[in-house]
């Protein structure tokens, strides 16, 4: 009993201890990374500050934009882009997308249920636990990440509590993304090269599946819901 009461104890602390960190990371360099990603000329200035060490400056800002949602992903991949072109710019994009996504994905599974209710409300997290625990689970993932204006980097944290096998989730992840960050790339490397019309088509198309993904996200969700568990339910 004891030993229990010990485990117990030393997990709220260990969630504690996570959400401070993060919470003191977000205060302290969130707004900074906002407004810089924001403008890709600024940010290229700032990452080649750091001479050789650009690269991993960009990919630790990719990471930190997994596990802290606030910073926007998709200004991010598009400073990729206008920074490394876009096959550099995509590469180095899902490296540190991936990376972030490794991170989360264990300290989930580490600090359990306690830290993702502290994240992720209780309806989105019995409705994607549902999901991705269910018989098609790998087709559910891939749509979910797959598809703009669903909310993917919550999915990691549920994720981390399911028994997928780890690198099996990490690969549906990276192929699943990789479109996006792909296009994402390629419009900030056709605005560093001033290519403004090849930009401003590929923009435009991104944002209207984006404002579809997000006005029609329960509608999708729903006809994902309703595909993976034609054969059967996984409950939380």
């Amino acid at each position: 009993m004891k030993r229990k009461n010990l485990s117990i104890v030393l997990n709220i602390i260990a969630i504690a201890g996570f959400i401070l960190l993060a919470t003191a990371v977000a205060i302290r360099y969130s707004h900074f990374l906002v407004n810089i990603v924001s403008n890709p000329q600024k940010f290229k200035s700032w990452v080649l500050s750091f001479g050789h060490l650009g690269v991993l400056v960009f990919i630790l800002t990719q990471i930190l934009q997994v596990i802290i949602s606030a910073i926007p992903g998709e200004a991010v991949q598009i400073s990729g882009g206008y920074l490394y072109g876009t096959l550099l710019g995509t590469v180095y994009s899902l490296i540190g997308i991936m990376i972030g996504s490794v991170c989360v994905f264990y300290i989930t599974r580490l600090l359990g249920f306690g830290l993702v209710r502290k994240i992720v409300s209780e309806e989105k997290l019995r409705k994607f636990y549902s999901l991705i625990n269910s018989p098609k689970g790998d087709i559910a993932i891939f749509l979910l990440f797959l598809i703009p204006g669903l909310p993917k980097d919550i999915l990691t944290y549920i994720a981390g509590l399911s028994p997928i096998k780890p690198l099996r989730f990490f690969a549906i992840v990276a192929v699943a993304r990789l479109p996006g960050i792909f296009f994402s790339s390629y419009i900030g490397s056709s605005l560093e090269e001033k290519n403004y019309t090849m930009a401003i088509v590929v923009s435009a198309a991104a944002a209207i599946l984006f404002v579809l993904g997000v006005v029609y996200r329960d509608k999708i969700i729903k006809t994902i819901h309703n595909c993976v568990h034609k054969k059967g339910s996984s409950n939380l």
